[in-house]
C-alpha cells in the first residue's frame, strides 16, 4: 500500500462538553467556528472549562487523518513543531503510540493547545493557541522528510502563513507527492480566498471541504460548488454533514450516503476522520466511493464519542467493517 505523510499543527486537544452556550458568548466565539487566541486568552478557557466533562487528547487536523490512517495499517507520518513541555512530551508519545511515523521539531515556546467545546447539540467550536505549532517554517520542513511517501496531506490552518504553505506544498510536488488538503474552516477560507485557491490550483490533487467551506470558496451551494472546484484540481470532496457527502472526479461524480447512527455526540474530528477513510481507499487504488463509504464509516464512527479517538475494540469493528463494504 502506498505511503502518507501529513503536515499539520501539532497541538494537544483539551476537550469539554458544555451545557450551554454560554462560554462562547462570554468569550466572543461565533459557534462553529475556529478563533486563533493568544496564551492569555487560552488560560482563561481553560480555567473556565476545568469543573466541566474534560478529556485531553493529541489533536490537529492533519494529525487527526494521519492518527485514523495510521490505526487502519497504512505507514504513515507526520511533521509539527512543538514545545519542549508536558503537552509536548504528550504528543509525541501519544503519536508513536498510536503507530504514527513523528518528526517533530522542538521550539523554546509553550506547545500549542486548542480548547474544543462542544455544544449540546454536538456542534463544536474552537479557540485555538498556536504556540510553537505555528513557529514551523519552511526551512524547518526538509525535502528529504518526504522521501518514501506518496501522498502529503496538508490542513487548511497552515494557510494563514502563505509563504510557508506554499514552500511546503512545492516540497512535496518536487518529490513527485500527491497533495490532499483541507479546507478546514469557513472563517480561514473567506480571510485567505484569493490565495487559497490559487493554491488549491496549482499544488493540490484532492481537496476536502464541508458545505460551509465549499460556500466561502466558491459563494455556491454544496453541489455547485463541488463542480466548481472539481474544475480545479483532480478529485474534490464535499461533506454535507449528516446528510452525507458529494464526490467527484473529472465526469465521475457520486454521492455517499452516512453509515452510522444519526446521533451526534461530538463532531470533533469527524471531518478528519472522514479524510483518514477517503484516503486509505485512494492509497489502496480504490474508486473515489467506495472511498467516501470507508470515509462515511470513520466519520459515523467518530460523532458517537467525545474528541477525535476512538478504543482499540473499535478500530477493530471498523477494520472488519471496511472489508464488508
Amino acid at each position: 500500500m502506498k505511503k502518507i505523510i501529513g503536515l499539520g499543527n501539532a497541538l494537544v486537544d483539551v476537550l469539554a462538553v458544555m451545557e450551554s452556550d454560554k462560554l462562547l458568548s462570554d468569550f466572543g466565539l461565533p459557534k462553529g467556528s475556529m478563533q486563533l487566541v493568544d496564551r492569555t486568552v487560552s488560560d482563561k478557557i481553560v480555567e473556565a472549562i476545568k469543573n466541566q466533562d474534560c478529556a485531553m487528547v493529541t489533536g490537529g487536523s492533519a494529525n487527526n487523518t494521519i492518527y485514523g490512517l495510521a490505526k487502519l495499517g497504512v505507514e504513515a507520518g507526520f511533521v509539527g513543531k512543538i514545545g519542549d513541555d508536558r503537552f509536548g512530551r504528550f504528543f509525541e508519545a501519544d503519536s508513536l503510540k498510536n503507530g504514527v511515523k513523528t518528526s517533530l521539531i522542538r521550539s523554546e515556546n509553550p506547545s500549542g493547545i486548542c480548547a474544543s467545546l462542544v455544544s449540546p447539540d454536538g456542534e463544536r467550536t474552537m479557540a485555538t493557541f498556536l504556540g510553537a505549532a505555528s513557529e514551523m517554517s519552511a526551512a524547518d520542513v526538509k525535502s528529504e522528510m518526504f522521501d518514501g511517501y506518496d501522498y502529503c496531506h496538508v490542513e487548511g490552518y497552515l494557510a494563514f502563513d502563505h509563504e510557508f504553505i506554499t514552500a511546503v506544498l512545492k516540497k512535496a510536488k518536487d518529490k513527485g507527492l500527491k497533495v490532499s488538503f483541507d479546507l478546514a474552516s469557513y472563517n480561514l477560507v473567506a480571510d485567505n480566498l484569493e490565495f487559497m485557491r490559487d493554491l488549491v490550483r496549482n499544488y493540490v490533487d484532492v481537496v476536502f471541504a464541508n458545505e460551509e467551506e465549499a460556500k466561502a470558496f466558491t459563494g455556491k451551494e454544496a453541489e455547485a460548488a463541488l463542480d466548481e472546484m472539481a474544475t480545479m484540481c483532480e478529485t474534490v470532496v464535499v461533506k454535507v454533514g449528516a446528510k452525507g457527502s458529494f464526490v467527484k472526479r473529472g465526469a465521475e461524480k457520486v454521492f455517499v450516503k452516512p453509515i452510522g447512527p444519526d446521533h451526534c455526540l461530538d463532531s470533533t474530528g469527524a471531518g478528519d476522520l472522514y479524510a483518514s477513510g477517503f484516503l486509505y481507499g485512494q492509497l489502496r487504488g480504490d474508486s473515489i466511493e467506495l472511498s467516501g463509504k470507508y470515509g462515511s464509516l470513520l466519520s459515523g464512527q467518530i460523532v458517537q464519542v467525545v474528541g477525535a479517538r476512538l478504543g482499540e475494540d473499535v478500530w477493530s469493528q471498523i477494520r472488519t467493517d471496511l472489508n464488508n463494504l
